[in-house]
């Protein structure tokens, strides 16, 4: 049970930090402007009383009884219809001044737990903790392992696994804003738990232990050596060699409520933390002026950044392909929903799925001769590369080497110029 003075605390400490949030909410859900008044955010659909400890509230099922809760959150969940023994987990954790059930309906989330044969689990932080229903990211009693709103957390997937018959080593996390700094520190906290997340709009973890730290580490950001940030991840677990949670990390050029500059030190962080560098591997070009860079590590890509180009602090959605809606904190740019889920393989884009790209703009990776051959874009004979369906000669097969290549159709790849 959190101390009076402990509440109070919280309470004054964050409505000083949700300020900054509240004077920024008039985002454009547009990504090439950001400064025209926001639509309303969407709004949680009432909820109705239910048995047994649940009530439902749309898509979302209110669940008690998971655990000890010492960080007084509320568990929301949604289990598809016919979800199959041993399907995946994922937590979803919202943004200041947000909702479970708002934060789900923006972004997609039940739509993809439906197409894709997944368990969602969406937890909500509380106004008794925090005025402005931020998570309390900066809050050492919060973020640390065994303690607070991320033990809360870990209980709320336990119970999920156990409740759906899921695959324990297929759970996953995203948060955005608040909850993208959350999101960060449950992976820290949990790496066994987790086998990978998303950080949108976020901080690294461990970036503040306190209110006057969170200012700084929002705007401007706070630089340090990778090895730094990865010490921060590792001192949760000291005795853990791993394996350690893949990460995405979203951030839009145009934020200047968290700095875009946060993204590269969540890369920095996690690429350490996996034991490799900070050096990206591929670029690609997406749809929406979004660019996905990946970063290698012996096994395959640990962390994808995901930049997009005019965007201010929101999750990109595409409400026409089935991803969301748009609105205060959601951006009409892409469906980061589809990405992030098939990012950890979580199902495919099939005709029919929400979010599916458009065809007529085919993918273009630009990335080293070995990179292409061990995603599948091409094939080394005799130390050289070519294109997969093409046949297109690439060059010697080797790191330095880069090229571009454009999906055509799927499975064909040619060379271009540039992306």
């Amino acid at each position: 049970m959190r101390s009076p003075q402990r509440l109070r605390r919280a309470a004054a400490a964050l409505t000083a930090l949700a300020l900054p949030l509240l004077a920024l909410t008039g985002l454009s859900p547009t990504a090439a402007h950001a400064t025209s008044p926001a639509p309303a955010a969407p709004t949680a659909p009432a909820a109705t009383a239910g048995s047994g400890g649940v009530t439902t509230t749309s898509a979302l099922e209110r669940i008690t009884g998971f655990g000890s809760n010492p960080g007084a959150l509320t568990l929301y969940r949604h289990l598809p219809d016919g979800l199959a023994p041993g399907s995946p987990v994922v937590l979803v954790l919202h943004g200041c001044t947000q909702d479970a059930a708002g934060y789900v309906a923006g972004s997609g989330w039940a739509e993809y737990a439906d197409a894709r044969g997944f368990a969602l689990v969406a937890a909500q932080q509380e106004t008794v903790n925090n005025s402005s229903r931020c998570f309390n990211w900066f809050e050492p009693a919060d973020t640390s392992r065994g303690r607070g709103e991320v033990l809360s957390l870990r209980q709320m997937v336990a119970h999920t696994v156990d409740a759906a018959g899921a695959d324990p080593s297929r759970v996953f996390v995203a948060g955005f804003s608040a909850g993208g700094a959350m999101a960060s520190s449950v992976l820290a906290a949990y790496p066994e738990v987790f086998a990978g997340g998303a950080v949108l709009s976020g901080v690294p973890h461990g970036c503040a232990t306190s209110t006057v730290e969170a200012f700084g580490c929002m705007n401007p950001g706070k630089s340090r050596s990778a090895d730094a940030w990865g010490d921060l991840v590792r001192a949760q677990n000291p005795g853990h060699a791993g394996p350690w949670p893949t990460v995405s990390v979203w951030h839009g050029t145009s934020d200047t409520t968290v700095r875009p500059v946060n993204a590269t030190e969540s890369v920095k962080q996690w690429t350490d933390v996996h034991g490799t560098d900070a050096s990206p591997d591929s670029s690609t070009s997406l749809p929406g002026g979004v660019t996905r860079t990946t970063y290698d590590g012996p096994s395959g890509t640990v962390v994808h950044r995901y930049t997009a180009t005019g965007v201010g602090h929101a999750v990109p959605v595409r409400p026409a392909e089935g991803c969301g809606a748009s609105g205060s904190y959601f951006a009409d740019v892409l469906c980061s929903t589809s990405a992030i889920t098939a990012d950890w393989g979580l199902g495919t884009t099939e005709p029919g799925d929400p979010g599916d790209p458009d065809p007529g703009d085919p993918a273009c990776v630009t990335a080293s001769n070995y990179a292409h051959t061990t995603a599948g874009r091409a094939v080394v004979s005799y130390g050289y590369t070519y294109a997969v369906g093409s046949g297109d000669a690439l060059g010697l097969w080797n790191t330095y080497t880069h090229t571009s290549l454009a999906e055509t159709s799927p499975g064909w790849y040619e060379r271009v110029a540039s992306c």
